[in-house]
């Protein structure tokens, strides 16, 4: 194939509405060489969603194991937390360019590293909150060196909730207050607070529902735009963000909520290509990067969540039959689609698609899946 030459040409699908337009793109401005990242690392949030998989469908003895790695790698002093750390638990992992190398189809440049590491994700606390908390529930024991870590994890949190961040997608440009990022914050104290209400473990309950509600009102409020009737991908943006769709997966308003509808609608409007989701526009200057990239698989599993927790099974039971059956002979799928070359491009085979692959398949079948556990626990 040259990427140089070709233009592809695909029927456009929508889960809504079938075959609705065509659609022309040409392959280098899809393939976006720029987005090369290396992937040769354990992120804390992959590590927690894979951690909560593992504990819904079962594998109690796995998740022990895997708890206790989560566990050493997060411990130390709280400002040192990492959203990252190397397969060997390397915590210095300066990003360099191999200009040397021509890499994937000439997807230039080749990064060994990734400054990431040194990124501010706020996410990041309330994943771990929630699959320790998650971990609680289902009969693994809490350690008291690790609640003593968790508590220290939250007066760091209480401290710092309020900035900015580069939030969930890791973004190269200007730090923001991403709506994501304070959501899973307002997590991280939801559960710390759940901590003491239903297992008795000690901690500073009142002041940890007073940090909840302020972090829930500071949401409502900066991060819905009435305008749009829908909320938005940081306060003061006009524009959506396939993360808001985690919003009532983890309990922070209800999936039938108008501002929660009002969300999906705008996702739905601004962000489906080819019956797949994106995740934000990369035409604005939100991420640093030139534009262009596939469709991120797992938002898309994101949106058949919704769709099941909206009892719109129908369109859930469709969009996910459409992604699984992206899978290659050995039931493989990559972290993003490219619906116009009808290809699996990006890291290969990644967990967090795999993950969100069977917390959708969950939410489908089980009489109460992922979404339900976590909107209710």
């Amino acid at each position: 194939m040259q990427r140089s030459l070709i233009t592809l040409k695909a029927l456009t699908y929508q889960p809504t509405g079938g075959i609705v337009a065509a659609a022309t793109t040409s392959l280098p401005e899809r393939i976006g060489g720029v987005r090369n990242w290396d992937y040769r690392i354990c992120w804390l949030r992959d590590a927690t969603f894979t951690l909560y998989s593992l504990m819904s469908a079962g594998y109690s003895e796995e998740a022990r194991d895997w708890t206790h790695w989560l566990l050493r790698a997060v411990a130390g002093d709280p400002s040192q937390l990492q959203i990252l750390y190397g397969i060997a638990g390397e915590r210095r992992l300066p990003e360099i360019e191999l200009d040397w190398l021509p890499g994937y189809e000439g997807s230039r440049p080749v990064r060994v590293g990734n400054a990431a590491s040194r990124q501010l994700q706020l996410d990041v606390y309330g994943e771990v909150m929630d699959a320790l908390h998650l971990a609680r529930t289902v009969g693994l024991a809490s350690t008291e060196a690790g609640w003593a870590l968790q508590r220290k994890l939250m007066g760091y949190l209480e401290k710092i909730w309020e900035e900015p961040d580069e939030g969930i997608w890791e973004v190269r440009g200007p730090r923001r207050h991403f709506t994501h990022s304070k959501v899973m914050a307002w997590v991280a104290f939801d559960r710390a607070v759940k901590a003491v209400e239903q297992f008795g473990l000690n901690g500073p309950a009142d002041r940890w529902r007073s940090v909840r509600d302020r972090i829930h009102t500071s949401v409502c409020r900066e991060g819905f735009d009435a305008a749009l009737g829908a909320f938005v991908q940081f306060y003061g943006s006009k524009e959506v963000d396939a993360s808001l769709l985690m919003l009532p997966l983890v309990g922070f308003l209800p999936a039938t909520d108008p501002r929660i509808l009002g969300t999906v609608r705008a996702i739905e409007q601004s962000l489906i290509r080819d019956g797949f989701v994106a995740r934000y526009s990369t035409h604005s200057a939100i991420d640093g990067l030139p534009p262009g990239e596939g469709a991120f698989l797992a938002c898309s599993f994101w949106l058949a969540d919704n769709y099941a927790l909206q009892g719109r099974y129908p369109e859930a039971i469709a969009l996910f039959d459409h992604l699984s059956g992206l899978a290659n002979d050995v039931g493989l799928l990559s972290e993003e689609y490219d619906p116009v070359a009808k290809r699996l491009v990006g890291n290969f085979p990644q967990a967090f698609t795999h993950v969100s692959l069977i917390n959708t398949a969950l939410n489908l079948t089980a009489p109460r899946g992922p979404a339900e556990q976590r909107k209710e626990q």
